[in-house]
């Protein structure tokens, strides 16, 4: 299984820039910066969430294509205190009928330490295995479900056109690296 893993890894690399693969520390926090913009602009209710969380994970590019085979890549930050404390990718992959390319950005709100702790001190964190990630809606007037608002960790994703909705992180490996 690890094996297909890495080949499915690998045939999402082909499609992927160069640049994309080894971003610096500086521009991995630029990026995070602006996506942390444009998700306030986008869900003022998510601002106020993210205002209340005891951490940050945000993904500003994570790149999905396929062609049959397919995956998704990206690296970002975990805010702590509005400070980076840490960087990481998230990588998945997939088989079926699958033909083009995306870009979305992945925010993700620990609103518990407990389920921080558990995130942090993971050899490699699954969503979906080791942690349950409740996707905001946003419904009329801007209002997330009350519901998720009580999760531990809140995930929201979205575009330059703003929320994306019917996706998912379930399966996607999130890893720490050193920048």
């Amino acid at each position: 299984m690890k094996f297909l893993t890495v080949l499915l890894a690998s045939s999402l690399l082909a499609f992927l820039p160069v640049s994309a693969n080894a971003a610096s520390a500086q521009e991995i926090d630029a990026k995070v910066n602006q996506t942390l913009k444009e998700f306030y602009h986008h869900s003022p209710a998510g601002k106020e969430l993210a205002r209340k969380a005891v951490g940050v994970l945000i993904f500003p590019d994570v790149i999905k294509a396929g062609m049959g085979i397919g995956g998704e890549y990206g690296e970002g930050a975990l805010r702590l205190g509005g400070k980076t404390a840490a960087y990481y990718n998230v990588a998945s992959a997939s088989i079926g009928f699958q033909l083009g390319a995306q870009i979305k950005s992945e925010v993700l709100l620990f609103m518990s330490q407990e389920a921080l702790d558990k995130f942090r001190n993971s050899d490699g964190w699954e969503a979906g295995v080791d942690g349950s990630v409740a996707l905001a809606t946003v419904g009329a007037g801007g209002q997330i479900d009350s519901n998720t608002v009580q999760q531990p960790i809140i995930g929201f994703i979205f575009s330059n056109k703003g929320l994306m909705y019917n996706l998912s992180i379930e399966g996607s490996k999130i890893t720490r690296i050193d920048r």
